[in-house]
């Protein structure tokens, strides 16, 4: 049997180890009485506040149902609210109210930790140039999907 070819082991390790994040993030994100979707939702907000719910779940690369049920979720836990889009009433912009604030400095916290264990023994040079990699693999692929390849 023939040996894969390194390109084809990096995928599979870059598969596993996105994976692996997953996991380990969901069951991290229990400890906050979270999900790691809800997090997700949550963090994206923050960084762009007042989204439409297709345009986040667009980013987030859920379907507007899924979201609609986490934002449903995130609601009633106080931590998000909708509000109407004035120039188009069947559209609701996306808030974080002023509980989501200790959540997020929870979730934070969490975040530095898991990123921490998953990066022990990784220095600062080369986690940059990891990022940077994976920057040119999402740019490369983002061409691909855009020229339909």
């Amino acid at each position: 049997m023939t040996a894969a070819s390194p390109s084809r082991e990096f995928a599979f390790a870059l598969h596993d180890v996105a994976r692996m994040l997953r996991t380990y993030s969901d069951h991290r994100a229990r400890e906050v009485h979270m999900t790691r979707a809800q997090w997700a939702v949550l963090s994206k907000l923050r960084r762009s506040e007042g989204l439409k719910q297709r345009e986040l779940a667009d980013m987030l690369d859920v379907a507007p149902i899924t979201l609609a049920r986490l934002v449903d979720k995130l609601t009633a836990s106080g931590l998000v609210e909708r509000r109407e889009d004035a120039a188009d009433r069947r559209a609701n912009r996306l808030f974080l109210t002023p509980d989501a604030a200790p959540a997020l400095k929870r979730l934070d916290i969490l975040s530095e930790d898991v990123l921490g264990r998953a990066l022990s023994g990784l220095d600062e040079a080369t986690i940059t140039n990891l990022r940077t990699s994976l920057e040119r693999i999402r740019s490369n692929l983002k061409h691909e999907l855009s020229c339909g390849g």
